[in-house]
């Protein structure tokens, strides 16, 4: 590898050219003289290019939030027998290279329970928040009380470290910030609100509250259009998803809600604005039942649910492609369930969907191990990763056409895999 004094020299014009011999011109030899002034402006270029390349905007970054405390392999969530033992962590994956540059940042508590949705990195990747949406009863370690801690994690640094701790909302889940990073819209699960919060630089405010329905409706997840003027909410035991609309640092919903197949649990919104998506297990009898993806078309005269697709049973979460044409899926089965059910299995799958001109169809099917939580696509759209929880594993599948390659690679984490975002 060239080194940076090479690079200056190889500058012609002011123009930096590919630090390659092939690519340097003839006329400019080593020898040449160079006037002070065209050097001065070579170096402060250089160096400018340098920082534009190595700036966190630029990184392929996705971060997995893993805990400790909560056990959910034996069909209902309960109280891991020791949740003081080790602390929750963040692992953040840099996908400029392959496999990813991988760190893991201890004593960032963060939580299963809820949408795996409840980590978002803001656009310019100098900031996450992470929330917390459980903790141990102080008073009855065997049980587990809503949290309503938000950590603001600097990704400038290294390694990044919380700089800010907030104290808003009772059991902070799913959440997703505005496309201009202005503000992050947080879903409260054991309120029946959200959270507004603004954002400056790296310094995070709480706004206000938005009551969206009861406190048992249980609002789970938050997403925004790429308008970044309307957005959704997933009411999962309302059964259906509320829209708001954003007007500066308003935030207010729109009176509108949309049919949705059984619970909706995570939701996201096409990258066009075209479709919001939604998936969630029924109020059944759980696996073998099929659960569905239901489709709204936003872009309708009048927005509506059109389209419901089936895809398996239980549902833990969902992620659009950057470019919009496909959606990923990841389903429990029956993996979740305590291993002498006589339903239980072994593995999981994640579900590929690609689209078509008005709705999604399954186009691909893999195993996965037992009981997936995040799933996410790299910015560039080149990979997609699965957390399956109760290995502490990341499984890496490549994007190729319509279809996933699984790499065989595997990224092991110090903890219950339990939440993933990638930046966008």
């Amino acid at each position: 590898m060239l080194k940076i004094t090479d690079c200056l020299f190889r500058a012609q014009n002011l123009l930096l050219f590919p630090c390659t011999e092939r690519s340097l011109p003839q006329r400019i030899q080593r020898n040449t003289v160079i006037p002070m002034t065209a050097r001065f402006l070579i170096l402060a270029t250089t160096i400018l290019f340098l920082h534009v390349i190595a700036s966190p905007a630029n990184a392929q970054l996705m971060l997995s939030g893993n805990e400790n405390k909560i056990d959910v392999h034996t069909g209902k969530p309960r109280v891991a027998p020791n949740p003081d033992a080790e602390p929750g962590s963040v692992s953040l994956l840099d996908f400029s290279q392959f496999p990813p540059k991988v760190q893991h940042l201890s004593n960032i508590e963060n939580t299963v329970v809820g949408p795996p949705s409840n980590i978002a990195i803001t656009p310019n990747h100098e900031i996450a928040l992470i929330a917390s949406s459980l903790k141990v009863d102080p008073d009855d370690k065997t049980q587990y009380l809503p949290d309503d801690l938000i950590h603001v994690l600097d990704l400038t640094t290294d390694p990044p470290s919380v700089i800010q701790q907030i104290h808003y909302g009772s059991q902070p889940s799913g959440m997703s910030i505005t496309p201009d990073g202005k503000l992050a819209i947080v879903a409260n699960r054991a309120a029946g609100t959200i959270s507004v919060l603004r954002i400056r630089g790296k310094q995070v405010t709480p706004l206000t509250i938005v009551e969206v329905d009861e406190p048992e409706s249980s609002v789970s997840d938050v997403a925004i259009a790429p308008d970044g003027k309307t957005g959704l909410i997933s009411v999962q035991e309302g059964n259906y998803l509320a829209q708001f609309k954003i007007e500066g640092e308003m935030v207010e919903l729109t009176g509108r809600r949309f049919n949705t197949y059984g619970r909706p649990y995570r939701c996201v919104i096409s990258t066009d604005g075209r479709f919001g998506l939604t998936a969630g297990a029924g109020s059944g009898d759980g696996a073998p039942n099929i659960d569905a993806v239901t489709v709204v078309d936003l872009a309708a005269d009048y927005p509506h649910t059109t389209d419901i697709v089936p895809i398996g049973p239980i549902p833990e979460s969902i992620e659009i492609s950057p470019d919009g044409t496909l959606l990923a899926a990841v389903i429990m089965q029956s993996s979740n369930y305590n291993a002498d059910d006589p339903l239980f299995k072994d593995n999981a799958e994640v579900v590929l969907l690609e689209r078509t001109k008005d709705s999604f169809q399954v186009v691909q099917r893999l195993p996965i191990k037992r009981i997936p939580e995040g799933v996410a696509f790299t910015s560039d759209g080149k990979y997609l990763v699965v957390q399956c929880h109760y290995a502490k594993e990341l499984f890496l599948f490549k994007v190729s056409g319509q279809r996933l390659i699984d790499t065989g690679e595997r990224i092991q984490v110090p903890g219950y895999a339990s939440s993933l975002r990638a930046a966008p």
